[in-house]
Order: C-alpha cells, then structure tokens, then sequence
C-alpha cells in the first residue's frame, strides 16, 4: 500500500469491531424512489466526491428490475488486507475520539459500521456503483467504501498518502456525528421545502461541516502521536483536491457554482483546518448561527 513519505503511526493498534466486509457478495435490491433530491433516493446519502451535482451519485447507483447484481468472485490481494486492516484502525480511533467528545458534552455516541464492498452495494439509501466513492448512509448509519478508491484518490486526484486516506474516513465520519446531533434530520426537512438550488447552498455547509468533524478528529489523532510528519499536509491537499470547483473544472472545463455540494476546495481545506486547530464541536458551525443547525 502507497502511503506517501512518511507513514501514519497506525499497526499494532486496536481495529474496529464495527467493520463488514461484504467484498465479492452479490447485490439484490433497486434503486430506492421516493422524496429525494431529483425524487429519485428516499433517504439523502452523503457521497465523499462530486462534482456538483447530486445526480453524479443517481447516475452511478445500479438499478436492477431483476433484483441481483453479481460482483463476481472476489480474492483479496495483500495490498487490500492492508487497506482493509488501515481502515479499522482509522475507524476504531474515530470511535475513541468521538466517545469522549460526545461524553464531555452529556451525549452518547453511537458508533458507525463501516462496510467494504466490491463492485456495488446496498444500503439502505439505495443500491450504489463503486464509482459513487465512499458515503454515509444515514438511514443504516453505515459507511461505504470501495478500497480501489484509494487508487482513484492517488492516481486520479493526485492525493497520495496514508493520511489522505484517513481523511475520507473522518469525513463520512463525520456525517454520521452530524446525525447523531440531530444535523442530518434538519437537512432533510429543508430539501422538501427548497429549490434544488437553495438546497445546494445548505447541503454545501453540511459537507464543509464534515470536513471541520475530520479536522477535530486529526486534532485528537495528532495529540495521541499518531500523527507522522507530512500526514497534515497529505490531508490537506486531499480536501483540496475534491473541491466542486476543482473537480468540476477537470470534468468540463468550467465551474457552475450554484450547483456546489461540497464547497470549493478553498473552503474544504479551510474548515478542515479550522477543526485541526480548534478540537471541539462548537467552533465548527458552518450554517453561520442558523438556529436550525445550533451545535452543543
């Protein structure tokens, strides 16, 4: 596994217990119809990449009428078990981080599953290709990963390294903090009252607000030494690297902002670091006091 100049202090460390592997299962299910943006998912899933428009997720979510899509036969190789063991142990520390956090604010924390796929899965936002990247479902509280996304992150995003990897996991992470502080259920109720447009705008905050959760979980991960030299900068050049302004530019040649879902790559770069130095919960309102989105 490529994991740039220096290497986050991560083997030998505890793994999660909230890990499935569904790699090399078949998939059974359609897409989910319902109250979601374009009316196509039920239930709003939080994708780590776009390009500014929620139907990049709709369009790589496989729909079957016949209710099976065989992955195939799946043998993992060993640079996967190593992705596979680097994952857990990133995720076990969201874990630990975000235990704590919550109980110095009276809360309990759920912890998230993370669920490794090949090919496409189904979760309970619907059925999603490998190409959607990884996502939070909030209606299973599970994130999904292909680990093949970590050579798309490499090699097409140009962000290398084991801490960028990290970053992708605190940032779906942080999805599911959102929904356990109730953030997500407010969401939800705004995109059946606004515009597509007007959504974009909130749903922009929302994702920067993960980024700022995978800055405070860095800033915890960092004051336990398990941060190496350049897993900073490896983090940061990853959130800027997935910016709507970015990756919309490298797809098209242009940039429409008011069709944003992430927030450029300035200001993902910014909230994450703003999370980094800060290291609590109340330093990372997004939605600029919006009674609606009041943290703790």
């Amino acid at each position: 596994m490529y994991v740039g100049n220096e290497t986050m202090r991560w083997k030998d460390r505890r793994k999660s217990n909230h890990v499935e592997d569904r790699r090399g299962k078949s998939t059974s299910g359609k897409t989910l119809v319902g109250g979601g943006i374009g009316g196509v998912l039920i239930l709003l899933a939080f994708t780590f990449l776009s390009g500014g428009n929620f139907g990049d997720f709709l369009n790589s979510v496989v729909s079957d009428p016949g209710g099976n899509t065989a992955t195939g036969s799946y043998q993992e190789t060993e640079t996967e078990s190593e992705r596979a063991d680097f994952v857990s142990v990133v995720l076990a520390d969201t874990e630990d981080v975000w235990t704590d956090v919550f109980q110095e604010y009276g809360y309990e924390y759920q912890e998230p599953t993370l669920v490794l796929f090949s090919g496409s899965v189904q979760s309970a936002c619907g059925v999603a290709g490998s190409s959607t990247g990884p996502f939070y479902c909030p209606g299973d509280a599970n994130l999904y990963i292909d680990l093949s996304f970590y050579d798309e992150l490499s090699q097409q995003f140009n962000a290398p390294g084991d801490f960028a990897m990290a970053y992708v996991i605190a940032h779906e992470v942080g999805h599911h903090v959102q929904t356990q502080l109730g953030l997500t259920e407010q969401l939800n109720i705004l995109r059946n009252e606004l515009s597509e447009t007007e959504f974009n705008k909130y749903q922009v905050r929302f994702e920067l607000q993960a980024d700022y959760f995978a800055g405070v979980w860095a800033n915890y991960a960092q004051g336990l030494g398990y941060l190496e030299e350049g897993d900073y900068e490896e983090a940061i050049n990853a959130a800027g690297a997935v910016g709507d302004d970015r990756l919309q530019q490298q797809a098209q040649g242009y940039v429409v902002p008011e069709s944003f879902t992430h927030g450029t790559s300035e200001q993902r770069m910014y909230w994450f670091e703003r999370g980094f130095e800060s290291g609590n919960l109340e330093d990372g309102d997004t939605f600029d006091g919006n009674a609606k989105f009041k943290l703790p």
